[in-house]
């Protein structure tokens, strides 16, 4: 396949019009057909379906557009490795992680990673579910858990641990449980089904010295950290909740302080094709001097 006729589709599967993909590569609309065209030809097979509405892609078409894709995905971040290479870090990073990790921990300090990187453009994709990174999804990953697609890079990054939290109001009400029978007389907040719910044994606070009886029942449950927080604010119940969420929270107070959920373990992942980039390497190490930084 040219390469010519190659970047007019991928334009034209972009864009889904001849006119369209003409002005972006600034070729007549009759030039963007006879590529298209000639390489339908080459191909022996069509790859678009003609509609008065516009373009869509066969199945065909839509094979050769996913490498398509991937292709000038790869041409792009080579170019940006080959810039980087030669002068200060910069240029843009998509960096995702889970709601609650993004909103309570890392946005809060992402201000001191401009001021040292002014020239990096971080795009924050905050999403519970994993972005596929070697689709380009993302640049960067913080998981809570590591990965197995063999073609990804990944650092720990730090050690999450769970704790039971309340707020001083419920306490007063409610009292201060001293053992762990206590919680049977507590109103308690669980995880829901949901993208919590790759975290090791969520409802672990339900069952815990609950020996063969029925499991606790919850006041609430919830399948968003950040609203069990809220829920934990304003004195609703108890939570297990992750010690990075309650970092800065006067009104959450560790209860039964001895123990401890399951152990998150937090990994910096990306794909093996940027390991040369330069701004991955900066926001990495900013992010484990943030931890060490960081009393958890």
């Amino acid at each position: 396949m040219h390469w010519d006729k190659l970047r007019v589709f991928h334009a034209v599967a972009e864009a889904g019009s001849f006119t369209h993909a003409g002005e972006m590569l600034n070729l007549s609309q009759s030039a963007v057909s006879r590529q298209i065209g000639a390489l339908e030809k080459t191909l022996r097979v069509p790859l678009f379906h003609r509609h008065a509405r516009g373009l869509i892609l066969t199945e065909q078409g839509e094979i050769l557009f996913r490498t398509a894709r991937e292709v000038f995905a790869k041409v792009a971040m080579t170019e940006a490795m080959l810039v980087e290479g030669k002068e200060r870090p910069k240029g843009p990073l998509t960096v995702t992680a889970t709601v609650g990790f993004s909103t309570v921990w890392l946005a809060p300090r992402l201000a001191k990673f401009f001021h040292a990187f002014p020239e990096i453009s971080v795009t924050l994709a905050v999403e519970d579910r994993e972005l596929d990174l070697s689709m380009r999804e993302a640049d960067v990953a913080i998981r809570m858990r590591a990965p197995v697609q063999p073609d990804l890079i990944q650092r720990h990054l730090m050690t999450v641990r769970i704790h039971a939290y309340a707020s001083p109001a419920y306490l007063k009400e409610w009292g201060v449980p001293k053992v762990l029978e206590d919680l049977d007389h507590h109103r308690l907040i669980a995880y829901s089904d949901g993208p919590l719910g790759r975290i090791t044994d969520p409802n672990w606070l339900l069952r815990v010295a609950a020996g063969d009886r029925a499991l606790r029942r919850p006041v609430l449950r919830v399948n968003n950290i950040l609203a069990m927080m809220r829920a934990v604010e304003t004195g609703l119940g108890i939570a297990a909740l992750p010690d990075y969420i309650v970092e800065d929270h006067a009104v959450a107070v560790r209860v039964l302080p001895e123990l401890v959920g399951p152990l998150i373990e937090t990994y910096f992942v990306y794909p093996e094709e940027l390991r040369a980039s330069k701004r991955i390497a900066v926001f990495r190490d900013f992010l484990l001097e943030q931890v060490r930084k960081t009393r958890f």
